[in-house]
């Protein structure tokens, strides 16, 4: 059995950055990694706190042990300079905190007892068309921005893969950064907007955040 410890790197810059993010990931050791588009979704009194504004966004999703994972984040900071404001965002999560598409379960009983960081992760995957409206809805609940990624193949028979799941072209995903105190009023208000219990109505993933530079509250 393989003890090794993996996290999922996220970086989220603005267009024109991911090629240049990913380059300097392999020359440090990464093998490789996935480039996804976006846009930010924040008004100007949220904007300080995810550095997100209507420009169009670029999502890197890598994978790499842990350690490599901590060693990458200070590299990348220093380099593209993540302690400034608008600059980027870098964050990992833990690979086990990843569930999968239907079989998914909004059950948080894993982390009671133990430590759970200041910030997780949201993924809310919707039908094309519903994602300012979940942007809308999770705002009221608390979040101070989101980054939408359009779930599209390059081809109309092709999907998009995230975290080994189909996402159908029609589809898109909403990705929220939430201080953990308020994840699960975010989750609890989407889930009762947009009937995601019901089968077809969309996905809800929540992840600890391991570590997280470029968030300015």
């Amino acid at each position: 059995m393989n003890d090794m410890k993996y996290n999922l790197l996220y970086v989220i810059v603005n267009k024109g950055l991911a090629s240049r993010i990913l380059h300097f990931s392999r020359e440090n050791g990464v093998i490789g990694g996935t480039i996804l588009k976006g846009r930010g979704t924040v008004n100007d009194k949220l904007l300080k706190t995810l550095s997100l504004d209507d420009i169009k966004k670029e999502i890197i999703i890598m994978v790499m042990t842990q350690s490599l994972a901590i060693t990458i984040m200070q590299l990348m900071t220093k380099k593209f300079k993540f302690d400034k404001p608008n600059k980027g965002i870098v964050y990992s999560i833990d690979v086990q905190g990843i569930c999968g598409s239907r079989s998914c379960q909004l059950d948080n009983a894993e982390h009671e007892g133990s430590k759970v960081g200041m910030y997780q992760s949201i993924m809310i995957i919707v039908d094309k068309g519903k994602a300012e409206d979940v942007v809308e809805i999770a705002a009221k609940a608390g979040s101070k921005g989101a980054t939408i990624i359009n779930g599209r193949g390059s081809g109309i028979h092709e999907t998009s893969r995230v975290f080994a799941m189909d996402i159908e072209p029609e589809k898109e995903i909403v990705l929220i950064i939430s201080k953990s105190s308020d994840t699960k009023d975010i989750v609890q208000c989407i889930k009762e907007n947009f009937n995601i219990d019901k089968p077809g109505n969309g996905v809800i993933f929540i992840q600890d955040v391991s570590e997280a530079y470029g968030l300015f509250e």
